[in-house]
């Protein structure tokens, strides 16, 4: 098999070839069709997060060690299956849910693996998707896609399923009756608008700097995209939102928290899945004077991707835009997302699928 590693924080990535492993137990080797190149690749590529005052969470901390193969969104083929996993049949394509504990402490037994003290995160802590296969430990980490493709379906295991489980962390009603605000329209922001959409928000309003990111905002669904950067833009959200009563922050940054926190109504509530990092200054005082809440959302768990993909199926929420790559191509990827030359999402496909792949996403993109 042939994969895309870390071989050293910073550095290249490095093509190794190894033989392709045969599962074990209830072990499940699929041929990946695609991955997503999501921002956390580029913090663990890079080796850190940002933590601020030139604070730094470095990635050997967090207990991941090299070489790594990067890629936690991924699609792919049933080649061969273990005798423990004996519903799994060749030929069938499955999204691989990535965020695996450790499958014994009472937080995994909760169902809540994503949260696991002791993760094994596929493409973090174990080989992920920038190869052209995956081995995932357990067939039950398995979903299926139904009718869509390989490069629509590959984004619902992060950035899906993360802006999945924020929002269902707004009240029913706020989500029913006020508008909520997407901070950021990458990859992450764009798909939020499409959930919440899908989810019967009444109006989704998003900041963003970028002018093109902006334009598939609105093609996503949003009601209305406001540029960051102007001196007036508390004004414009609250002109097209009214009282702000929920904020998604996709970036994450200190200066879109502070951002955040100033556009809520009182009560009004603050959700951050977005890791750029940085750090803030914040008055106690004014949170409950306010009756604000700020919660922190990380990713999701195997049920939630169950019932996003269930979601998927049924209301079918706009994709948003794709433009797939060879797996060769796998640095120059990272590069162009990080440098913040994408729209939508990147993915990897393995040699000559990447063109089929591609045709497919976009004679799909503009069709809810």
């Amino acid at each position: 098999m042939i994969s895309y590693d870390v071989a050293a924080f910073g550095q290249p990535l490095a093509r190794n070839e190894r033989p392709t492993p045969a599962p074990v137990g209830a072990q499940v080797l699929l041929r990946v069709l695609a991955a997503g190149v999501c921002h956390t690749d580029i913090h663990t590529w890079e080796g850190a997060y940002d933590l601020g005052g030139e604070k730094r969470l470095r990635m050997a901390q967090r207990g991941v060690t090299l070489p790594l193969t990067l890629g936690h969104e991924t699609v792919g083929e049933v080649v061969a299956a273990g005798p423990d996993a004996p519903d799994v049949r060749p030929g069938q394509r499955f999204l691989v849910y990535p965020w695996i504990g450790c499958g014994e402490c009472k937080v995994c037994r909760r169902g809540r693996e994503n949260l696991c003290a002791a993760p094994r995160f596929l493409g973090i802590f174990r080989p992920g998707g920038y190869s052209d296969h995956i081995m995932v430990p357990d067939a039950r980490y398995l979903v299926g896609i139904g009718d869509l493709s390989p490069a629509q379906a590959a984004p619902y295991a992060c950035s899906g399923l993360t802006t999945y489980s924020a929002i269902q962390k707004i009240p029913a009603e706020v989500l029913k009756e006020e508008s909520v605000v997407v901070v950021g329209a990458g990859g992450l922001g764009l798909m939020c608008v499409t959930l919440l959409c899908a989810l019967g928000c009444r109006n989704v309003v998003v900041l963003e700097p970028d002018g093109a990111r902006r334009g598939a905002a609105l093609a996503a669904g949003a009601h209305a995209a406001v540029d960051a950067r102007a001196t007036d833009a508390p004004d414009q959200v609250r002109q097209a939102a009214g009282a702000v009563w929920a904020v998604i922050d996709c970036v994450g940054a200190a200066a879109t928290v502070q951002q955040g926190m100033d556009l809520l109504t009182k009560g009004g509530q603050l959700i951050l899945v977005g890791l750029f990092g940085g750090e803030l200054t914040v008055s106690p005082a004014l949170i409950p004077m306010r009756a604000i809440s700020i919660e922190g959302s990380y990713i999701g768990n195997l049920d939630e991707l169950k019932a996003l993909m269930t979601l998927v199926r049924e209301r079918k929420p706009r994709a948003i835009p794709t433009a797939c790559r060879c797996l060769d191509d796998a640095q120059s990827a990272l590069a162009d997302l990080a440098a913040g030359r994408v729209v939508g999402r990147l993915l990897l496909t393995p040699g000559a699928l990447g063109a089929d792949a591609a045709s497919i996403t976009s004679s799909q993109a503009n069709h809810p």
